[in-house]
């Protein structure tokens, strides 16, 4: 698999993983979409179910070399680095473009997720009823949680080692926004937000030489949540990949017609035109969390007027569109030359 990938092959790849790492942080929008739409999903999945219990016998004896060839792991490091360069980069940037071209935004994720439906669907001909049925299901279960409510951010250590096997679900689930569930859990900002920012101070803190930071208690709190959070995205990345390279294996249509669903029915938490709505106290003033942020109780939906913003934010539809069919010829060509 490996011998095969050119220079070109492995310098996309980190794009790929620069764009599943953007994706995952957007709430609304599934990392695991980039993945199927360009073509690796199957062998993201297949290379993460490889993380078992042979890969860490393998590593504990010191076979470094026979571990890494395992679990495929050029192609994972290869996506991991791109996704952790995005991180701290590439959503840096997005965190920018939301919040002053907010419509803009959510105007190409939305062609985005509409392209992905097209790409996702042309080729999918085992249609019967078990497969309308879960395309059904996938819809209904998207579009119920795009209006759920969220709950109060909570900092226990057992919760957010939970908000980790939740989060990675929108890397090997697509059209499941595990970003979004963080939301709807409550500690999208704790996680994604507060102690990745406290490990960013951290390392430029260690890079001056100053250790004072193990003084502060609230940065070592931080960073234990975010170590706690990051074990069980680990853990829930080798466990969703075994159940769902199982179902992949042994209902690969019906796992597929349920994954248009859930793209179909996560369209309305990025349609692109919603008004914020803040949570209040009792006062009637505004909530804030403890960055200074307002903190979202819900999003209200409604029907664009026609002026140029609105068809500004159609363009951009099309924008995105356009990048996942762009993806897509460059999935085919790429195809062609490996045949």
């Amino acid at each position: 698999m490996e011998s095969t990938r050119t220079l070109r092959d492995k310098i996309f790849l980190v794009l790929k993983g620069l764009g599943m790492g953007a994706a995952n942080k957007v709430p609304g929008v599934s990392g695991g979409v980039v993945a199927f739409v360009a073509g690796f999903y199957e062998e993201f999945i297949y290379s993460l179910r490889k993380v078992n219990g042979k890969a860490f016998k393998l590593l504990i004896n010191g076979r470094f070399n026979s571990f890494y060839n395992y679990i495929n792991g050029k192609f994972l490091s290869l996506l991991f680095f791109g996704m952790i360069v995005s991180y701290f980069s590439v959503s840096k940037v997005l965190d920018y473009l939301i919040k002053h071209y907010e419509l803009y935004v959510w105007s190409v994720f939305f062609g985005m997720i509409i392209g992905s439906i097209y790409y996702i669907n042309k080729d999918f001909k085992d249609w019967n009823y078990k497969t309308y049925m879960t395309l059904f299901v996938g819809i209904s279960l998207g579009v119920g949680i795009s209006f759920l409510s969220p709950a109060k951010e909570n900092d226990n250590l057992w919760f957010v080692f939970f908000c980790g096997i939740i989060s990675v679900s929108g890397m090997t689930l697509p059209g499941f926004s595990g970003s979004f569930i963080l939301i709807l859990l409550g500690n999208y900002v704790l996680l994604l937000v507060e102690s990745v920012n406290a490990l960013y101070d951290t390392f430029f803190d260690l890079i001056k030489g100053d250790f004072s930071f193990f003084q502060n208690a609230v940065r070592t709190r931080m960073l234990k949540v975010l170590a706690v959070f990051t074990l069980g995205s680990i853990t829930g990345l080798v466990t969703f990949s075994n159940v769902l390279s199982y179902i992949l294996k042994h209902y690969k249509s019906i796992t597929i017609s349920a994954i248009i669903g859930f793209i179909i029915g996560s369209l309305g938490v990025v349609w692109p035109w919603k008004k914020t709505i803040f949570k209040l106290n009792e006062q009637g003033e505004f909530l804030f969390d403890s960055t200074g942020t307002k903190v979202v109780e819900n999003y209200r939906r409604y029907l664009p007027e026609l002026n140029m913003e609105t068809y500004y934010a159609i363009i951009f539809i099309f924008v995105g569109i356009a990048i996942v069919l762009a993806l897509e010829i460059y999935g085919q060509k790429t195809g062609k030359r490996k045949a």
